[in-house]
């Protein structure tokens, strides 16, 4: 109790270190906001746009709004592109130059794993038909796993996480595992383990104070999912290695970070080593994976929430009536029926031809904001945002959610309305506020296969199933639970066939 009453005190004491010039503070929330949206939003309204508190002995900005969020991260995108530094990574063992790249410092190692990771992505069919057509098979292979439920009620966040998994290891590994497959199920159940200790409070206090990783015991409790994870992947490199053809053209992800390991021997400046093949896999899994799988659940979320938006209704006409009833397709079904009908699968070409459909994945997005506060930044230079000055060296915390819900631009922005995204023809139209993957230098790289799997694997379930609230069970809620991810409130659903 002693010790965690000066943990306490360490974190929230004023005292500790000045206020950044010119900004007005608050000092006593800081290590929390990651699971408190709703106090971001109401330190807004008091303290305005742009304003400071402390994390431990550090100053944090906390920007909100379009405006700033903006001029910070495009108008001063260089100066804006750092990440603070990592101790808990210090004791995970990785050499110079391994850093992955979501969490990477800017500097060369980044921009030479940002360019690799872009530039095997496109290789690998990103804006081509192959990996298309991975995810296009994996969502067949999704819909046959909903089929098995036989419309009785199921939690589909298992399902979903392997469907996406699967994609990643496709990208990664040139390969799909069987959704019972022993060691895919070890590698979800690793993710997620690491998830949560990621945003747990003990990992939080960690960060903040990382003297304390000096305890063994303690360091273990923090990395130890972490630490597993990475020994899984590193089985599946060496798998990897014993079957890979230098002569052959890469099968994969790990093929071409192999090759450059191979040209980079050599040079202790490159970033090209095992130990950041290993970083850079673990982040395409765990940002890969879990946003896109979390935003899909998001989506079943709130279509049995909105049957109007989502599935069929039955209409009793008059007894006269020899039809007896009417089936009034939902306007996403309606629209899926339309241009792809019910046998072809769908693909990217058809998003162009569904502005309905197109405009609820988006509304998804926007409602379900599950990135609230997105990836901390840091300066590298004193910068000037909406007449502040921001010091050097100062953590920035983008507050998406006063983008993504700003009262000024969003008709309703606290209410699913997917209208936000249509003219009053019923065209679809992306508003400058929609940014759920950031902005700037360091905007989320795997946003278009993110926007690919969300688009193919929504409408090939939608195509297939009718999905509802089961029978008794009482109406889910809308409302997530929050961590560093908001996730869902756990639900179950019916998937009917259609």
């Amino acid at each position: 109790m002693a010790l965690a009453v000066v943990i306490f005190l360490l974190l929230v004491d004023p005292s500790i270190a000045p206020p950044p010039t010119r900004l007005p503070r608050y000092p006593s929330q800081g290590p929390w906001l990651h699971g408190r949206p709703t106090l971001v939003l109401q330190l807004r309204r008091r303290f305005g746009d742009v304003y400071s508190l402390q994390l431990a002995s550090e100053p944090a900005v906390v920007l909100n709004g379009l405006e700033a969020v903006r001029e910070a991260l495009v108008k001063h995108n260089e100066d804006t592109a750092d990440r603070p530094p990592s101790s808990v990574s210090q004791h995970l063992g990785h050499r110079p130059h391994a850093e992955g790249v979501i969490m990477a410092r800017y500097g060369p190692a980044w921009r030479e794993q940002r360019r690799f990771s872009l530039s095997t992505l496109r290789f690998f069919g990103l804006g081509k038909k192959s990996l298309e057509l991975w995810v296009i098979e994996e969502a067949a292979c999704l819909c046959a796993a909903f089929a098995e439920h036989a419309a009785q009620p199921f939690s589909p966040n298992a399902l979903l996480n392997k469907a996406v998994g699967n994609v990643i290891a496709s990208l990664t590994y040139g390969r799909r595992f069987e959704y019972d497959d022993q060691r895919f199920l070890r590698l979800m159940e690793l993710l997620k383990e690491r998830s949560q200790q990621h945003s747990g409070y003990l990992m939080q206090v960690v960060m903040a104070l990382p003297v304390l990783l000096r305890i063994p015991w303690l360091a273990g409790k923090v990395i130890s999912a972490q630490k597993a994870f990475m020994a899984l992947l590193d089985e599946l490199v060496t798998e990897h290695r014993m079957t890979r053809d230098p002569a052959q053209p890469p099968r994969d992800l790990t093929d071409a970070f192999l090759a450059e390991v191979e040209k980079a021997k050599g040079n202790p400046e490159s970033s090209f080593n095992d130990d950041n093949l290993r970083l850079v896999v673990a982040d395409l899994f765990s940002a890969g994976m879990e946003t896109s799988s979390t935003t899909l659940a998001w989506a079943l979320l709130l279509m049995i929430l909105h049957p109007d938006v989502q599935r069929e209704v039955r209409v009793q006409l008059p007894s006269f009536d020899p039809c007896g009833t009417l089936v009034c397709p939902g306007r996403v079904q309606q629209e899926i029926d339309e241009v792809i009908g019910q046998v072809r699968r769908p693909e990217m070409g058809d998003q162009a031809h569904m502005p309905y459909t197109t405009a609820v994945i988006h509304e998804v997005q926007r409602f379900a904001d599950i990135v609230p506060l997105g990836v901390p930044h840091m300066t590298t230079r004193d910068i000037e945002v909406k007449g502040f000055l921001i010091p050097k060296g100062t953590t920035l915390l983008t507050n998406l959610s006063s983008v993504l819900k700003d009262e000024a631009v969003w008709e309703k922005p606290f209410r699913f309305h997917p209208e936000h995204f249509l003219d009053s023809q019923g065209r679809f139209v992306k508003p400058e506020a929609f940014m759920p993957f950031s902005a700037g230098r360091r905007a989320c790289l795997g946003e278009p296969l993110a926007r690919m799997e969300l688009f193919l694997f929504f409408t090939c379930l939608l195509q297939r199933f009718s999905f509802s609230v089961p029978p008794g069970h009482p109406r889910p809620s809308d409302h997530g639970v929050c961590h560093f991810l908001v996730t869902p409130c756990p639900y179950q659903l019916c998937a009917v066939p259609r």
